[in-house]
């Protein structure tokens, strides 16, 4: 079984559904082949210096929106449940997430693709890191192995900028409004943070597998 699941970094729900997602494939062993991490962009027209995460939201949301309190609250509930540490009280820049999707595609080449999106989304959403920042992204390369001066170079490019920014087209108009979604075996699609019994139950059924009893 094969699964794209598409994402967008800045997304807490993308980070949340990528460690239910984990879960799932742990309780199948075997089954699940490959995943590849698909790009998404919420906010494309994020600058590049990024923008301040409390006035963003503010603008967003509204000055002390109860409604962003409330999923921060579940956003925490879950995180913790899944070995998430989400900081949404520190000092924190939203970066334009081009450049993070890029390095996730270079990634897949080097076959580190899973190890590159986790440490993105653990840095920004555990640590507030900057994920437009070169040298952060240039750093999360060479801790998953790749060759962080060749990273550097294709970073001052625009390199594979149009590639990203059609996979997220195609996304659009094969209906995709929100992320995380999940497409298995490239027909079967599965939207949101959904929990690990529901993947289970979707890998289950597509792969003519029955849970076993306990």
């Amino acid at each position: 079984m094969e699964i794209d699941v598409i994402v967008d970094v800045v997304c807490p729900w993308c980070f949340v559904g990528k460690r239910e997602l984990e879960k799932a494939m742990e309780a199948r062993p075997g089954v699940v082949k490959e995943v590849r991490w698909r790009p998404y962009q919420l906010n494309p027209n994020t600058p590049k210096e990024g923008v301040d995460r409390k006035v963003a939201y503010e603008k967003k949301f509204g000055k002390d929106s109860e409604h962003l309190k409330v999923m921060r609250e579940h956003l925490l509930e879950r995180g913790n449940a899944l070995g998430i540490d989400f900081d949404f009280e520190g000092e924190c820049t939203i970066g334009n997430s081009l450049d993070s999707h890029r390095l996730i595609r270079w990634a897949r080449s080097a076959g580190v693709e899973d190890a590159v999106i986790e440490k993105i989304m653990a840095a920004y959403f555990e640590n507030n890191a900057f994920i437009g920042d070169p040298e952060f992204l240039k750093k999360v390369a060479v801790e998953a192995g790749m060759d962080g001066n060749l990273i550097e170079e294709l970073l001052a490019t625009d390199r594979d900028e149009e590639l990203i920014k059609a996979e997220i087209d195609n996304a659009q108009q094969i209906g995709v409004q929100g992320v995380p979604f999940f497409i298995f075996n490239g027909k079967h699609a599965v939207s949101g943070a959904q929990d690990a019994n529901v993947l289970i139950q979707v890998i289950d059924q597509l792969s003519g597998e029955t849970a076993p009893s306990s």
